[in-house]
């Protein structure tokens, strides 16, 4: 994700990994804004239950992480470090690690309403997959539910009874 320091051409501004203190990246984002820094905090949609009910919620891509965009040669970057919700800078050394300005156009480029959207899933619900791996290697089964985190909930037929079954996407494959 970060690399070393590039000798980079004062007219192009860098963009530099800050870790801020847990659940605090908001803190951090308006107290840089004050101080004349842009930042980025890549968000995404995640769903949460609680107490029987399940709500979406905004939550940052890299959990206590974001970026700002800086001028690493001019040395204006120390101010950040005192900033009210950052920890710290991430860097090798006394080099900042500073990322690829591109990086940050293809996270923007995912965006839809100011969150990153996922790739479209390689599952559906009602597929029929095949199971690998594991005691249900060879077995097919139906997709019943996808999950967050790369799990999905699978219908198999096990001794003539339908048998419910959460699995990681790499135990099966189309089929």
């Amino acid at each position: 994700m970060a690399t070393e320091q590039p000798n980079l051409p004062s007219s192009v501004p860098s963009w530099v990994v800050v870790n801020t203190h847990a659940h605090r990246e908001h803190v951090a984002i308006d107290n840089l804004a004050r101080q004349g820094f842009e930042s980025y905090c890549p968000m995404v949609r995640r769903r949460r239950s609680h107490a029987r009910r399940i709500t979406t919620v905004a939550r940052p891509l890299f959990p206590s992480y974001l970026f700002v965009r800086i001028h690493p040669e001019l040395g204006r970057w120390r101010p950040i470090l005192s900033t009210l919700g950052v920890r710290t800078l991430v860097r090798f050394g006394d080099q900042l690690g500073v990322l690829d300005h591109r990086f940050i156009e293809e996270l923007r480029k995912r965006e839809e309403d100011g969150f990153i959207v996922r790739p479209a899933e390689p599952y559906q619900v009602g597929q029929r997959v095949k199971l690998h791996g594991g005691p249900f290697d060879g077995i097919v089964a139906r997709i019943i539910s996808l999950q967050d985190k790369d799990r999905i909930v699978v219908l198999m037929d096990l001794l003539q009874q339908s048998v419910r079954a959460q699995v990681s996407v790499d135990q099966v494959q189309p089929g």
